[in-house]
């Protein structure tokens, strides 16, 4: 877990550590805050103090989170611990000789999570070296089944994301794409979430290309918001600046400001959010030779020691292969653009390249974005299913229109037409038919242990498959119709159909049972869109 910081640099003159708010504990899996109140001759803290906190457990594993600043003389390290056992020796080091006044080093008890859920059940998420799937640090698999809520970090009160967090899980969504702040440098409009065209503002100077001025109340308002869907077990994507379209397309800072500034705010995100569950996506709706895009994925790949999945949202005409040989990249995401055009060619491009990377349709066209009836009800679902079995075998996203862009009522002004679902809200968005078929594939699909899954065109000839050879057989048919196997023997014993508009269990049963002929029941008991599922019970959750 350990990476090489280098030597940390002197860029300040004074520095005290006044005091320090320690907790006792560190519960597993769970985020902690000590807090240091550190006197500075500093005009601008964020640019130019730098620290981290050194944890070492008496097992010897090292962990070092960074610092950051949280407004006048606060600093503040977060911390996770991955035991519930054992105790955690910590010290503080800054670039700076300082004179201390309060605590600079400490001990921390680990202790079971008394909260129950997956995290801190089994850890965050991460993606194993060379392999395609979402798994969490102790193995479990999981299929991401994510949501596009660009605009909820700067746009949404914690009342809306409390509704909308809850709408999501119940669906069967366990991850929302965030870009971290409003990116449009000639976006104009109140310092207020609740007005027409209103936002919360991050940083002051982004209307010149620079990240610089940071507002951390910004900042504080969005740990409330993201604790919320943490807390409803949905994982925030964070998207540092992004790189295309943006919020009103109004030229956007991802591509413009320079590689320091960005470097120096993924390392910001990385302190503050990067102790609980989050995915990065260092680069969004990019070409991919964004120069950004490489100092912030180094970045982080040098300071997460939780090693959340990290990777990257290419635009439609993006140049796929721009990274896929660098270490730091872990997972790419194609885009289909916004035409309601089936394309699974595209994931399966990104499947196809070497070296091995995890991949996704990470943006298909919104649902009833820019007219009605666009790309709506089962076209989300048999997008989702497609680009699955076309070898993006780390989840599946859906996106909607007036959700995006969080349009607080439905004649906001402001708005492009393309951009919105004709006379809706956010809020009328979340019950977009749609969005139901894609949180079934998760809700069928997380039943199974899915680490290895991959395409396959020979386990039922002419139908969208995914196998593990002789464990697990997942086959996708949009329009009914006939199954054949080449060579049913080969099969695992056990099966389910699913209805994929509901996930009922259709029918389930086991293909050696004497009395009863599974292939006629395959072929006929259903004939609409459905999932049949062969698998070893060792491939049961």
């Amino acid at each position: 877990m350990k990476p090489s910081y280098g030597s940390l640099v002197a860029l300040f003159v004074v520095t005290t550590v006044l005091n320090a708010t320690v907790p006792s504990n560190a519960p597993r899996w769970e985020w902690i805050d000590i807090s240091f109140q550190i006197e500075h001759a500093s005009k601008n803290p964020y640019l130019e103090v730098q620290g981290e906190v050194e944890f070492t457990h008496e097992s010897g594993l090292e962990i070092d989170r960074p610092i950051f600043w949280d407004g006048g003389d606060t600093f503040r390290v977060r911390f996770a611990s991955p035991y519930s056992k054992g105790a955690w020796d910590w010290k503080l080091k800054l670039s700076k000789e300082f004179t201390a006044y309060g605590a600079i080093s400490g001990r921390l008890g680990s202790t079971p999570s008394v909260n129950s859920n997956q995290f801190t059940k089994h850890g965050f998420w991460t993606i194993p070296d060379k392999q395609r799937s979402i798994v969490h640090h102790d193995g479990s698999s999981v299929l991401m089944v994510a949501d596009t809520a660009w605009a909820l970090p700067w746009r949404a009160t914690s009342t809306q994301v409390k509704k909308y967090a809850s709408d999501r899980k119940e669906k069967g969504f366990n991850a929302a794409l965030l870009m971290s702040i409003m990116p449009d440098q000639k976006a104009v409009g109140p310092d207020d979430r609740t007005k027409d065209e209103g936002f919360g503002v991050a940083f002051y100077d982004l209307p010149n290309g620079e990240l610089k001025n940071i507002n951390v109340n910004y900042f504080r308002y969005l740990d409330g918001l993201i604790e919320i869907l943490r807390s409803n077990e949905i994982v925030p994507v964070i998207q540092p600046v992004f790189h295309g379209y943006g919020w009103k397309g109004l030229e956007t800072a991802g591509s413009v400001v320079s590689k320091e500034d960005y470097a120096r705010y993924c390392k910001y995100l990385v302190a503050r959010y990067g102790a609980g569950p989050c995915m990065w996506l260092v680069g969004a709706d990019c070409i991919g030779n964004e120069a950004t895009i490489s100092a912030g994925g180094k970045t982080i790949e040098d300071l997460d020691e939780y090693k959340h999945p990290l990777g990257i949202h290419y635009a439609p005409h993006g140049q796929t292969d721009s990274h896929q040989g660098d270490s730091w990249l872990e997972f790419q995401w194609a885009q289909t653009g916004h035409n309601a055009e089936h394309i699974p060619e595209a994931t399966t491009n990104l499947y196809y390249q070497r070296p091995t990377k995890a991949c996704a349709n990470g943006e298909p066209t919104y649902e009833n974005m820019g007219s009605p009836g666009n790309a709506s009800g089962w076209w989300q679902g048999h997008e989702a299913w497609s680009n699955l079995c076309a070898g993006g075998t780390m989840g599946v996203v859906y996106g909607a229109g007036s959700l995006w862009n969080w349009v607080l009522r439905p004649d906001e002004p402001g708005h492009q037409p393309w951009t919105v679902a004709k006379g809706c809200s956010w809020e009328n968005a979340l019950d977009f038919e749609g969005s139901i078929y894609v949180g079934i594939v998760g809700k069928i699909l997380n039943q199974f242990k899915l680490t290895g899954l991959e395409p396959s065109l020979k386990i039922a000839p002419a139908r969208r498959s995914l196998h593990i050879p002789g464990e697990l057989v997942v086959i996708y048919r949009g329009n009914g119709g006939n199954l054949w196997f080449p060579n049913s023997e080969a099969l695992p014993n056990n099966y389910r159909i699913y209805d994929a508009e509901t996930a009922e269990i259709l029918a389930e049963g086991t293909m050696n049972d004497p009395a009863v002929n599974a292939l006629d029941v395959l072929n006929q008991y259903y004939q609409g869109p459905s999932v049949s599922i062969f698998y070893v019970e060792e491939r049961l959750k």
